[in-house]
């Protein structure tokens, strides 16, 4: 992109009044914003408010500092040799899939593999959930993700903590040269990697994905920005599933936007005792597809290639140990499993540090154990 035709579509964000609504008003009526801002006041208040014109004709004082900081991020290098560019909404890479929806940003900011595209979106899921999910959880969006990349689906979070770190981690698991492994959607600005622990995670994606953010270089982590960037998330997917989420939840807002434009939204059910399961279960009742497996997702989108199914001694309950049938699924406590199997504690403890290394069982806070499920 010419540095002219930068500078416009930043003079056009930056304008104090023009939301994307409005822009897009402006864009339709005048075309390209070179062409919004060669009209008078008077034909701009044919399509905006006299406020909005008047704003319009005044050149933000930010633009110059924003334009040369931006052209020299868009000609800096990636470690790992991921590229930087812009899309915008009058350019023909821009993703079809958010241009459907009701308010598709003016630009998108990329960082990722050099040949990747958000075009190639076109069979993608979003997984999103809690930033503090239960052990269970966090292993269950780790599995699904890599099973949806195993599947040839991108994965689309939010590179938060918890389920979206996870569900990044299990699609860069399932990774393939030149396949789109995963795209993480940011509330900052790509010139800053938020949270700070996820920095070597951001860099890992977009050697093998795409990081992708409307936000302007040097944009703090501003809390009114993440509910915001959840629309980007629902609407560069063909569904969205939730994994695990509290009642009040960022991600029950990601599920309802995906209603909104139409989207299929998932859950997956857990224990009527984790207050993480609760939104999921809110879902659910609300018409929300019950999920338990990845063939449930693929099935409902019409997506015919299917996961490698799974070895069937993988899960062969006939096989384990009795501790794991008593273990059931939900956290339960040293005193809890002696009543149920009448081991001793000292027996108990071996075996539940045996099953812990296996990854067959998670220690909890508060001396709770809870079974994992594989697969």
């Amino acid at each position: 992109m010419a540095r002219d035709e930068l500078s416009d579509w930043l003079r056009l964000a930056l304008t104090p009044g023009i939301g994307n609504v409005a822009a897009r008003a402006l864009l339709a009526a005048f075309g390209l914003p070179a062409g919004i801002f060669s009209q008078t006041r008077q034909a701009l208040s044919q399509v905006a408010s006299q406020a909005q014109a008047e704003a319009l004709q005044r050149v933000p004082a930010e633009l110059p500092a924003l334009l040369d900081r931006t052209v020299e991020w868009l000609e800096g290098i990636e470690a790992g040799g991921a590229t930087r560019h812009i899309v915008t909404l009058g350019d023909p890479g821009y993703p079809a899939a958010l241009l459907e929806t009701a308010d598709p940003p003016l630009m998108l900011y990329l960082i990722g593999a050099p040949g990747l595209e958000l075009a190639h979106l076109a069979r993608s899921i979003a997984m999103v959930g809690s930033r503090n999910p239960t052990a269970q959880g966090a292993q269950n969006a780790r599995a699904f993700a890599r099973a949806f990349g195993e599947a040839g689906l991108p994965v689309v979070s939010g590179l938060a903590l918890g389920i979206d770190g996870a569900a990044h981690e299990g699609a860069l698991e399932a990774a393939r040269p030149g396949q789109l492994a995963t795209v993480a959607v940011v509330g900052t600005g790509l010139d800053r990697v938020y949270p700070a622990r996820h920095r070597e995670l951001a860099h890992r994606i977009a050697a093998q994905g795409l990081i992708v953010s409307e936000y302007p270089l040097g944009t703090p982590p501003l809390n009114q920005n993440f509910p915001k960037r959840n629309r980007i998330i629902a609407g560069l997917a063909r569904g969205t599933l939730v994994v695990e989420a509290a009642l009040r939840s960022g991600s029950l807002i990601t599920a309802r936007l995906a209603a909104e434009e139409g989207r299929e939204v998932f859950a997956i059910p857990g224990s009527i005792h984790s207050p993480q399961s609760r939104g999921c279960h809110a879902l659910i009742r609300q018409g929300a597809k019950l999920v338990e497996s990845v063939a449930d997702v693929l099935e409902e989108l019409r997506f015919t290639q299917p996961p490698p199914p799974p070895s069937p001694a993988a899960d062969d309950d006939a096989a384990e140990p009795a501790l794991l049938g008593a273990l059931g699924f939900d956290p339960v406590s040293l005193d809890a499993l002696c009543d149920r199997t009448g081991f001793s504690p000292a027996m108990l403890q071996s075996q539940l540090l045996e099953l812990e290394l296996a990854g067959r069982v998670a220690r909890l806070p508060g001396g709770l154990f809870q079974r994992i499920a594989l697969g």
